[in-house]
């Protein structure tokens, strides 16, 4: 069986392009290739109520990422300024890039 494949890494600059978030822009914090998901540091919000613990002595409700389709977000290229589709590149010493597919900008220095 062949392993899922996902767009975007850990720590790339995204911005969601449906959904209730649509336009936010924000870093990645994980990703779930098997599920095909993206946690996004400041998108899809989500409430959760906790019991009190020790490390959370008071309880409550606690506002965290909840996780998103990986299909809803883009890269978002800081030359361009705007959200982009990617291309693969090799380079020189056989190292693989991900490049910007209008303005040629790499991803991964």
């Amino acid at each position: 069986m062949t392993k899922p494949k996902v767009h975007v890494k850990k720590g790339d600059m995204v911005q969601v392009i449906t959904g209730k978030d649509a336009g936010k822009r924000g870093k990645i914090l994980s990703v779930d290739p098997e599920k095909s998901k993206v946690i996004v540091e400041g998108v899809n919000i989500a409430k959760r109520h906790t019991k009190p613990t020790q490390k959370m002595p008071q309880g409550g409700i606690v506002e965290k990422e909840a996780p998103i389709a990986s299909s809803n977000v883009m890269i978002y290229c800081s030359k361009c300024k705007e959200p982009v589709r990617i291309n693969k590149k090799i380079l020189a010493d056989g190292q693989k890039v991900r490049t910007c597919n209008q303005c040629g900008e790499q991803f991964d220095k």
